[in-house]
């Protein structure tokens, strides 16, 4: 019986150390859960914004017919290399071949027209030269007549003298004034002549002028029929569709024998890229990363037809027409792409990631560590528009802004001024006045009369935080107040990390941090140092509290095995 007994007593023992073994939790309770840290080191920061788009050619060309008509020959199809002034595809070109020989024959037509009119001109003025030399020769003959009818004259006078004295015979007197009357009438004659020769030039000017305009006509009635047989061979040439540029034929939207109707519109035949050996991105960037891209940064990106590879670019531009699509507002970004091998296709959609920043050999923290925050201290909650305000006009977080911009300004000051306990609880009371007493929130205020408002905030807390220090801690809190302007150029933002102090307490250090790639964030400024050790997750969790914990802070299960 008492080895029945010892036996019982065994198997209890044994199925006791079971239990305990399996039903005990390992890792102990979650509120001694161990802090997990991780080391500030240096290293490299590439910060970096991520957007899809499509590749394109630099310049793409549609090529197009001005004319209507069959095609009858192609010459080239998809993929086809070629060069400016190329014959692509010809038209039937029967009809325009007649109009230009018909155009050509009206334009012989009118040149020899033009040079008849031109030997009309030519004759009238031989004309005017004879008329001109008989003028000539009239005016000599007028000139003897002249001189004849005056040595008449004086003989017939003479005559009449001695006819008075009965010196001469009445022959002689009548012979004498016949001779004068006979020159004067040949005079007369030869006046009458004179002026009709006139008459006559005047007429041959008129027909100069008449045929110098004859000639101008036919001149103009060249030009035109000129014009029109251009105007025919400039059709004749469209018949030969050529490639304006360089490059690759990429679409052809013709068949051989298909009638191409030009009445309204271009249709178009062909589209050439130019030289696929640079290439473009269209990419779609949103609104809320425009304002980081910038002409020239860097481009990496990756396409689905080569997945293992790595093609780079560079920025070109960003333009500055926004695509509205369901409320999302995105721009169009052109990113330059060199493609020497032709790897890279018109239409490919390419994953990029754009280089906005990159920083090398810097002081940077796991942005775990920022994200943390022991039990009992709430995440900083976000800016309120008020706060935000107050940080566009003032720089960084201060007294005036949000619940984010105070909570900031107390950790920096319990960092680097290092108050008492008493102090800290009187400037935890004051700040939090403050939020509650924040000005700029008053409808109808300019944003001047908001700046202004906001100034006066800021000194009249920082005069009472100030009230509440010691003079040694009073000058620490002046000069960081002083510094403020100063480091609000960084460029950097605030943040918090913690560090376990001598006595394994989470201790908080405020910090300037600048660039981040998702993973690490850049230290500008703050006590932090190479290989320090930083809180990124793990430590106590408050009981009764709503804080949410990772997965790591858990309670472990009960160990099956």
């Amino acid at each position: 019986m008492r080895r029945v007994f010892a036996w019982c007593a065994v198997a209890l023992a044994v199925a006791g150390a079971i239990a305990l073994i399996v039903w005990w939790p390992s890792g102990g309770s979650a509120a001694d859960a161990p802090y997990r840290l991780a080391s500030v080191d240096r290293g490299a920061i590439t910060a970096s914004v991520r957007a899809t788009g499509t590749l394109n050619p630099v310049t793409t060309v549609l090529v197009g017919s001005q004319l209507s008509g069959q095609v009858v020959e192609i010459l080239v199809d998809y993929n086809s290399p070629v060069k400016a002034g190329q014959v692509l595809a010809r038209l039937d070109a029967t009809q325009i071949r007649a109009r230009r020989d018909a155009s050509a024959a009206d334009l012989q037509q009118a040149r020899a027209d033009l040079a008849m009119r031109r030997a009309q001109v030519d004759r009238t003025r031989a004309t005017r030269e004879r008329a001109k030399a008989t003028l000539r020769d009239l005016a000599a003959q007028r000139d003897r007549v002249n001189a004849t009818l005056a040595d008449a004259q004086r003989t017939f006078q003479r005559q009449t003298e001695l006819i008075g004295r009965n010196i001469t015979s009445q022959q002689a007197f009548d012979a004498a004034r016949t001779q004068s009357e006979v020159q004067r009438a040949s005079l007369a004659s030869i006046e009458a002549q004179v002026a009709s020769q006139e008459a006559e030039l005047v007429g041959l000017e008129a027909d100069i002028a008449l045929a110098a305009a004859n000639v101008e006509s036919a001149q103009a009635v060249v030009q035109q029929r000129e014009a029109k047989l251009r105007d025919t061979e400039i059709d004749l040439s469209r018949t030969d569709i050529k490639s304006p540029v360089d490059g690759v034929v990429v679409q052809r939207q013709i068949d051989l024998g298909q009638t191409v109707a030009a009445s309204l519109q271009t249709p178009t035949l062909f589209t050439v890229a130019q030289d696929l050996r640079g290439i473009e991105i269209w990419a779609n960037v949103d609104e809320a990363d425009v304002g980081r891209i910038k002409a020239g940064q860097r481009v990496t990106f990756t396409v689905n037809a080569y997945p293992t590879r790595t093609f780079e670019g560079a920025v070109k531009l960003v333009r500055l027409g926004a695509q509205t699509v369901q409320n999302v507002v995105t721009y169009t970004g052109v990113v330059t792409v060199e493609n020497a091998d032709l790897a890279l296709l018109p239409g490919m959609t390419a994953n990029l990631q754009v280089i906005t920043d990159e920083r090398n050999n810097v002081l940077r923290v796991p942005n775990a560590a920022l994200r943390f925050r022991p039990a009992g201290v709430a995440p900083a909650a976000p800016p309120t528009p008020a706060g935000q305000a107050a940080a566009a006009v003032d720089g960084p977080p201060r007294p005036g802004g949000g619940g984010r911009s105070f909570e900031a300004m107390r950790e920096r000051i319990v960092a680097e001024v290092q108050p008492t306990p008493e102090q800290s609880a009187a400037i935890a009371r004051i700040l939090a006045e403050g939020r509650g007493t924040m000005p700029g929130r008053e409808p109808g205020l300019t944003d001047e009369d908001r700046r202004a408002a906001f100034r006066q905030f800021r000194q009249e807390m920082q005069a009472k935080i100030a009230a509440v220090l010691d003079p040694e801690r009073r000058a620490k809190y002046l000069a960081m107040s002083e510094g403020r302007g100063q480091r609000a150029g960084d460029g950097g933002t605030p943040g918090r990390v913690f560090v376990l102090d001598g006595e394994g307490r989470p201790q908080g250090l405020a910090l300037r941090i600048g660039a981040t790639d998702g993973s690490y964030t850049e230290v500008l400024t703050g006590d932090l140092k190479e290989g320090t050790g930083v809180i990124v997750g793990g430590g106590p969790r408050a009981q009764g509290t709503a804080q949410e914990t990772s997965p790591m802070q858990r309670p472990r299960g009960p160990r099956l095995f």
